[in-house]
Parts: C-alpha cells; structure tokens; sequence
C-alpha cells in the first residue's frame, strides 16, 4: 500500500509540473493558463489554506484539492500541449520542488483576515 501511495504522489507531482509548463505554452488557452496558474501556485505554496498540524484536516488539501485541480485542470489543456509538457516535466522533476511565495503571502493574508473578522465578530457579540 505504501509504494503505491509513493507512486501516487510522484504521478500527481509530474502533472503538477506538466501544468506549470502548459501555464507557460504558448498554444494553452486562456481558460486553460488561469486555472493551471490557480492549481499550480497552491501545490507549489510553503504555506497550505489548512494547515497540516491540523489532525486529518490538515492533509485534506494535499489529497483532494490539488488532484481535482490537476485533473480538470488537464482536461482544459489540449493534447500536444500535454505531451510537450509533459517531457519537460519529466527533465523538471529532477531538480524539486520550487516554492512560491506569492500564493504563500496570499493564503497567510487570507488567513490573517479570517482572524481579524472573527475577532471583530467576537468583540462586538461580548461587548454589545
């Protein structure tokens, strides 16, 4: 169960990096580039919408939101645009994972909000 759990992740993070090269094609619709950039800047962010310290929740974005993603996200990419993208995605996955920190800094000020909101909420409902 374990190795195919490993074979899992390392297809799932192969599509990823197909969809980072067809977010950069030149003959991936519009549609297409939106959504891959969407998938891939959330796999690709140190910081996840659910913390993983978080029990079971944590890893719930890890195992159904970026599959799901990935995969309508591959639906939308035409064919020889997978196959290209999917060559250098194989020459990619040697070097690891990149980071980014831009849809890191969005989640943590979406995070940031939801605190001052509910503090917000929470003082108005104990001291009205």
């Amino acid at each position: 169960m374990f190795k195919h759990l490993k074979t899992w992740a390392k297809k799932l993070k192969r599509q990823v990096f197909v969809l980072y090269f067809a977010y950069k094609h030149k003959e991936t619709p519009w549609y297409a580039k939106l959504f891959a950039l969407l998938v891939v800047a959330y796999a690709f962010s140190p910081i996840d919408l659910i913390p993983d310290f978080i029990p079971l929740l944590g890893y719930l974005d890890d195992v159904i939101l970026i599959p799901l993603g990935v995969m309508f996200a591959l639906k939308m990419i035409p064919e020889p645009v997978k196959q290209a993208c999917t060559v250098l995605a194989e020459a990619r996955m040697k070097d690891g994972k990149p980071k980014n920190w831009y849809a890191g800094s969005l989640i943590i000020m979406i995070w940031i909000a939801a605190v001052v909101w509910v503090t917000i909420i929470a003082v108005r409902y104990l001291f009205m």
